[in-house]
């Protein structure tokens, strides 16, 4: 029978089960986390119950904090199992499971208590996983987004804040009078520079209402650059029921994820911050060679292998990698044109990496799924392969493979695979973006035009001549052949 997690429960679990063998009471907040889904537990909850678990860092337990609806659903569920969550390893050699309990408690999903929490000095760091799109990048300037009504309402009513920037800038607005030292502010997202866009981001809006704020902020507050990596799929029946059936153990809300992470972080953090060092984590000066190493190859790889998988109406990314023309199109494009634009890092084989890539997508117990590669496209393209594309322009270098992934995505986004079968909206902006496809079939150039996409890279001469010619190929050959007139290439 199932052991139902919670603190009370875990001597019951079954042996297989690992879990937290320090004192949770002991535990004091540090770190205050908005955001709290898979990646984030699979990742940074894990790295710091690791650390706890070698007996160090226990004055950074995580407070959790939220600003969606979904993220009250999430705090309900780990309410009922004292904030623990289960993740499950994904090793095709063998699963593994563990409790971990690196968060002592989960705001309720409250503006005001938000900003309350953070003004506390024990915070030291507040991290954020709001996904790539929650930043309010302008996608025409790739600036700050200020018109966004987001942003409109926070310049306009900065103590009644409804955006993670706005209650940002509320509690460090409220540290700086008491003469407290700021909270480091650390994204934990996928997308360039992500302490870059960050900082730009909280500055950007404190200068629509406080220009003093804002200077201040730029003088004191700091917003490190990471990479993070750890595929980690969505939760559904499926992983409930392998949570249950393999370990004994119900959970409400468990996580699975390969038995792969990194995270790769810049080392500044003025107010302190635990030794993750120790547990597996690498801090360095600069992290960009890192982290457009990992966007391109692996985020760009996901990028190369939705479309086309789900136009062939491949489910699982697993099953997409062992069709041998989806693996060979992969290698043929990381090789070609993706591998070429990326500085040398001393130390890193990118052929290697590429290696492991594929290893890691091709590990048949993650579960991970096409459809949740081709998630909201319109924020991911450009950020994963539309900057390798503008650096090939640059350097005058192979582009038809990049051109052909664009048109993968453009036949993707009319929303109906090969076999005639509706593909369910998956992007906040859906109906533009059929729009855009379905007037492509007359004029490429249309999809081209969507200039919240691609800016001005659409009017590149030579990309608008090779995605029309890709497109074309691919409205009149299909998929399978788009792909084999690369690869012969």
């Amino acid at each position: 029978m199932a052991v139902t997690l919670s603190l009370s429960s875990l001597a019951d679990l079954d042996a297989a089960v690992s879990r937290p063998a320090y004192d949770r009471g002991a535990l004091r907040p540090g770190i205050l986390h908005v955001g709290v889904g898979n990646f984030h537990r699979a990742h940074m909850g894990w790295y710091l119950d690791q650390l706890f678990e070698a007996g160090q860092g226990h004055d950074w337990a995580l407070i959790g904090a939220g600003v969606r609806p979904g993220d009250a659903a999430m705090r309900d569920r780990l309410a009922k199992q004292d904030w623990l969550t289960t993740v499950v390893e994904l090793d095709p050699k063998g699963l593994s499971a563990r409790v971990t309990g690196a968060m002592v408690d989960f705001i309720d999903i409250d503006p005001a208590r938000t900003i309350a929490a953070m003004a506390d000095p024990a915070i030291r760091i507040v991290s954020l996983t709001i996904t790539e799109g929650g930043y309010y990048v302008d996608a025409k300037t790739d600036g700050f987004d200020a018109a966004h009504p987001d942003m409109a309402h926070d310049a306009a009513h900065p103590d009644e804040p409804r955006s993670v920037f706005g209650m940002i800038l509320a509690a460090l607005r409220r540290r700086r009078d008491a003469g407290l030292a700021p909270f480091t502010v650390m994204s934990c997202d996928n997308l360039p520079e992500n302490g870059h866009v960050c900082a730009r981001t909280v500055t950007g809006l404190a200068q629509l209402s406080d220009p003093a704020l804002a200077e201040w902020v730029r003088d004191n507050v700091a917003f490190p650059n990471s990479m993070v990596d750890c595929i980690t799929p969505a939760t559904s029946d499926r992983e409930r029921d392998l949570l249950r059936d393999r370990f004994g153990v119900t959970d409400a809300a468990p996580v699975v994820c390969e038995p792969f992470r990194q995270w790769v972080l810049e080392d500044n953090f003025p107010q302190g911050r635990p030794a993750l060092e120790q547990v597996g984590a690498e801090f360095v000066a600069d992290v960009s060679r890192h982290e457009l190493m990992k966007l391109r190859i692996l985020n760009g790889g996901h990028a190369a292998i939705a479309y086309p998988s789900a136009l062939l109406g491949h489910h699982f990314v697993h099953d997409a990698m062992a069709d041998p023309q989806i693996e060979a199109w992969l290698r043929a494009l990381e090789t070609r044109e993706i591998l070429p634009t990326l500085a040398p890092i001393p130390g890193v084989s990118y052929a290697d990496y590429l290696e492991l890539i594929v290893s890691r997508f091709a590990n048949p117990e993650i579960g991970d799924t096409i459809p949740r590669l081709c998630l909201d496209g319109s924020n991911r393209q450009p950020k994963f392969i539309l900057p390798t594309l503008a650096d090939a322009l640059r350097d005058d270098a192979a582009i038809d493979g990049l051109a052909q992934e664009v048109a993968f995505w453009c036949r993707y986004c009319e929303r109906v695979d090969e076999a005639g079968n509706q593909i369910a909206p998956n992007d906040d902006n859906s109906d533009a973006l059929r729009s855009y496809a379905l007037a492509a079939r007359q004029d490429p150039l249309a999809f081209l035009s969507n200039r919240t996409v691609f800016g001005s890279l659409g009017d590149n001469p030579r990309f608008q001549a090779a995605f029309a010619t890709k497109l074309k190929l691919l409205h009149d050959v299909g998929t399978r052949k788009a792909i084999e007139v690369y690869l012969a290439a």
